[in-house]
């Protein structure tokens, strides 16, 4: 019997696979203990002995139950990855600015000495492009190459912007998407990667800044498990973490930073304006009148206009509100839980949709050209200091034009809202704008 393609460098729980199969595979102990606590080999996680003990005896995994049990008298398995054929993959015809090019190069660089990188790039700096070189150096020597996210949506951005640029297949892994196929490029969210082991040669981990990546053991376990042993991981973040700046003071992982956007102009540094009694307005199917004026002028402009909200039923009451208020506008709104998501965000990309709401699920890995930025509520605890940098992010990313209109509406400045401007200033400093 031969081994199905698709399942080399992926692991599996004993019912998952035949007893053919199994024969076939490396067997690994789903539960180890180590200084007399039991832990989880899929995800690594600590399996309590009181709660998480079966009438038969064995111990079970609760952490990455959702992903089929892990039984502590069963084995998982898996199967060990190949190389791939050697083949130049890249298309993409475009150039890279000067900056770019010397953050590219120490890609390149850092796989070749097999270094684990940070790349802190500002939002809009083209940190997509800048990847394709390393990425295509891999594949062409036979590699496999991972890109992954926390967010969805940022995933199904790679994934159009490397069919475009790419000629080798791809396979795109989340909750929802088509079954996985084995490709030398790999675009999926960290969750499933806790399904690979020991199977890629490059791992780059975009926006590691965001939930439900951030501060999570059980995702930073599935990095590690599913990087071969000579396999080098890259981090990518507009906005760092504490757990990165340490690994970075320890030596564990280099750093390369780019403070300069593509197009060479500097960050858009949000303007905050008061707008008080928020909430009673919306109660009488209203929005303040400053807030009211400033769509009003915006409209005149043309330009598509993103609105961000705290909470999902307020977002959808402001859109209700606004669809009234501007007749003539297409006013859209998308959410975690919004079924037609993908085509309410092309509509706005196409125009179809002019003013579009949204909750954070849009804070970051999307580009819409020419757009203007409005957070309402920018005061709200949901609005994180590097959810606020992120969001600024929308603003500015298009060549044909570089500025944009942002603005915080807010009830009383807050820490992140301060620190999130400081953060914008300090980094066109350093870009020397």
């Amino acid at each position: 019997m031969k081994i199905n393609p698709d399942y080399l460098g992926r692991l599996f729980t004993e019912h998952e696979l035949s007893q053919e199969e199994k024969n076939l595979a490396q067997a690994l102990p789903s539960i180890v203990e180590e200084k007399g606590r039991l832990y989880c080999q899929r995800c690594g996680s600590f399996v309590n002995r009181r709660t998480n003990k079966l009438p038969i005896g064995a111990f079970y995994c609760r952490e990455c139950l959702f992903l089929k049990r892990v039984r502590s008298d069963e084995f998982l398995y898996y199967f060990e990855q190949k190389d791939f054929p050697k083949i130049d993959v890249l298309k993409w015809e475009g150039t890279l600015t000067e900056h770019q090019a010397l953050i590219s190069k120490g890609l390149q660089d850092a796989v070749e000495k097999r270094k684990n990188t940070l790349v802190h790039a500002v939002t809009g700096a083209g940190k997509t492009e800048m990847i394709y070189p390393v990425v295509a150096d891999v594949i062409a020597k036979g590699g496999s190459v991972c890109i992954a996210s926390p967010r969805i949506d940022v995933c199904m951005e790679l994934y159009k912007r490397m069919q475009q640029d790419f000629t080798c297949k791809i396979s795109l892994l989340h909750g929802e998407s088509e079954p996985y196929f084995r490709t030398p490029l790999v675009i999926a969210t960290t969750h499933q990667l806790l399904k690979f082991y020991h199977a890629f040669d490059l791992l780059i981990v975009d926006e590691v800044d965001a939930f439900p990546y951030i501060d999570n053991p059980v995702l930073y376990h599935a990095v590690e498990q599913s990087v071969k042993e000579k396999g080098v991981q890259v981090f990518l973040t507009a906005t760092s973490t504490d757990e990165l700046d340490k690994k970075v003071r320890s030596g564990k992982l280099e750093r390369l930073s780019l403070p300069r956007r593509f197009h060479g102009n500097p960050l858009i540094i949000p303007k905050p304006i008061w707008l008080s009694g928020f909430t009673y307005h919306l109660e009488k199917n209203q929005i303040p009148i400053p807030l009211k004026f400033k769509i009003t002028e915006q409209r005149k402009t043309g330009y598509p206009l993103l609105m961000f909200v705290s909470e999902i039923e307020r977002g959808k009451k402001v859109q209700e509100i606004l669809q009234n208020l501007f007749p003539n506008e297409k006013v859209g709104f998308v959410a975690s839980t919004t079924e037609d998501r993908l085509e309410q965000v092309q509509a706005f990309r196409d125009g179809k949709v002019t003013i579009l709401i949204s909750t954070t699920i849009l804070e970051r890995g999307v580009t819409f050209p020419c757009v203007d930025v409005y957070v309402l509520e920018a005061n709200h605890r949901l609005f994180t200091k590097s959810s606020l940098v992120q969001i600024c992010g929308r603003v500015g990313r298009s060549m044909d034009r570089p500025t944009g209109d942002l603005y915080f509406f807010h009830e009383g400045m807050t820490k992140s809202i301060k620190k999130a401007i400081s953060e914008i200033k300090m980094m066109n400093k350093e870009a020397g704008l």
